[in-house]
């Protein structure tokens, strides 16, 4: 059975206020067309960002952070070294990551890496319904990294997979779900305009992990981080023309939002 998120949800609105006290540090081994936009989007909600890449330092701030994205949006050999430390001293460290399995299934060389991130236990695995279908066995094409099959018909899939690897599975689309491998919450919001500003789903993946480096658990991280940002880019789009409106609005969105003055992009009564 799926249950549907409602703003203002008090364990939500909670979650993001312990955000802004804690300003998580979020460590981000992300692929370079984002990583801008990604930092951004992480200070603009309150958490604070970490673009350390280098295989020589990946495992000694791993665990030092409160949480870890990888993203494997523009993967090469020598990002390889650095994915996989990063991901092991934070499974080893106890400290939770989201692993942002981009184009998996498309490709076989990134293929390769997602299979072999999987073995360091991500906490999140957040992606589109042909990324997740792909993760969890069941071919659905893919074109690049946009999804070419609904959010709802990846919902037994991501079922399976979060039964499989012990993660929270998100999967995102008009109507994004995050599953346990048993409940399902789906989370209404977003605007078909984000699909145009570059970073803007890959940036989703960083605010789950700011939100698992603070929230009570997994499963709770990943639905109030997903309704947090669905949120925003809805009242983002009400007030852009286009793109790049959208994502300027969408950083002042998360940063307004939950506070005195989010009325300025259009609060819900």
């Amino acid at each position: 059975m799926t249950t549907q998120t409602v703003w203002p949800d008090r364990t939500i609105t909670d979650d993001l206020s312990r955000l802004r006290d804690v300003n998580p540090l979020v460590h981000c081994v992300t692929n370079l067309v984002v990583t801008n936009f990604t930092a951004n989007a992480l200070l603009a909600i309150g958490a604070s960002p970490a673009m350390v890449v280098a295989a020589e330092e990946v495992a000694d701030f791993a665990p030092v952070a409160n949480a870890l994205l990888i993203n494997v949006g523009t993967v090469t050999s020598a990002d390889v070294d650095a994915m996989l430390g990063a991901a092991r001293a934070a499974r080893d460290a106890g400290t939770p990551w989201v692993l942002d399995p981009v184009a998996v299934g498309a490709l076989g060389f990134r293929t390769g890496v997602v299979e072999r991130l999987l073995e360091y236990d991500p906490t999140i695995i957040r992606g589109n319904a042909s990324e997740i279908l792909a993760l969890a066995g069941e071919a659905s094409g893919s074109k690049g990294a946009d999804s070419t099959a609904d959010s709802a018909d990846a919902i037994d899939g991501a079922q399976l997979l979060a039964a499989r690897t012990g993660a929270v599975v998100a999967v995102t689309g008009v109507v994004d779900y995050v599953t346990d491998g048993h409940e399902v919450v789906g989370i209404t919001g977003g605007h078909e305009l984000l699909t145009k500003v570059t970073g803007a789903g890959c940036a989703l993946g960083a605010v789950l992990a700011a939100f698992a480096g603070v929230s009570a658990s997994p499963f709770q991280a990943a639905v109030s981080g997903s309704a947090v940002y669905a949120l925003a880019g809805e009242r983002a789009a009400r007030v852009a023309v286009g793109p790049g409106s959208l994502a300027v609005a969408l950083l002042d969105s998360l940063f307004l939002i939950g506070t005195e003055h989010d009325e300025l992009l259009g609060r819900r009564t």
